[in-house]
């Protein structure tokens, strides 16, 4: 059976709807927290699937963080390898940083639902076309080179990108919609939701409206995209 392990940053910040369509394609999930004292040991190369989720941190804070720095060497090695690889949020800023690219606080906090433009409209993500999904972030990123841009929103121009079959970033959360874990994520970031102008009653009403079709869109994505791995 294939492997996958999952890289969980903050305990409320799992894979959500995305584990169904791994499961789905015949991936044995294993997770690990990056606060497990086993986590420096592991070679990221191994998995036949790594998919790194969401976090409140950013890869430029190694003072605060030091196993950032870490992940990032092993993750760096990983795609080297080109071996399948999904980064969700942090997840994708930290492929972003391993690429190359420059991480950095954004100008405005994207918080809430509504929808990405999908630039490929033949790919995967034309699943989450014209749904709203969810978006929890305040960094942002450069595009590294050789990669292709899949999305954007109206507030961060880069929200998804790829570099050929193996690799998918999504700054954006479609795995969210159905998960009772959404309740932590507000009760952990009241001044995120406050500086996107929304308060937690908003943002459980747009839960309630959405959550449902976008995590469905999510599925969806990641289980087209597993079927074209190399």
């Amino acid at each position: 059976m294939k492997s996958a392990l999952i890289i969980r940053h903050v305990p409320h910040e799992g894979v959500a709807g995305y584990r169904e369509p791994i499961e789905a394609a015949g991936y044995q999930v294993d997770r690990i927290d990056v606060s497990d004292p086993g986590f420096g040991c592991i070679d990221l190369r191994e998995p036949d699937l790594l998919i790194m989720m969401g976090g409140p941190m950013g890869v430029y804070e190694t003072d605060r963080h030091p196993w950032i720095a870490c992940q990032m060497r092993r993750l760096a090695l990983r795609l080297e390898a080109d071996r399948p690889t999904l980064g969700v949020c942090f997840g994708a800023q930290m492929v972003a940083a391993a690429l190359g690219a420059r991480v950095f606080p954004g100008g405005a906090k994207e918080v809430g639902f509504h929808p990405v433009t999908v630039h490929d409209t033949q790919g995967p993500l034309r699943h989450v076309a014209d749904t709203p999904v969810l978006h929890w972030h305040g960094d942002t990123f450069t595009l590294p080179h050789n990669v292709e841009l899949l999305a954007s929103s109206h507030v961060y121009d880069h929200q998804a990108f790829r570099r050929g079959a193996n690799l998918l970033a999504l700054q954006f959360h479609a795995e969210m919609g159905e998960d009772p874990r959404f309740d932590a994520w507000i009760e952990q970031s009241p001044d995120d939701v406050e500086a996107a102008g929304h308060t937690p009653d908003s943002l459980r009403e747009a839960h309630a409206a959405h959550g449902a079709r976008a995590a469905a869109a999510g599925r969806a994505m990641i289980a087209e995209w597993l079927q074209g791995l190399d």
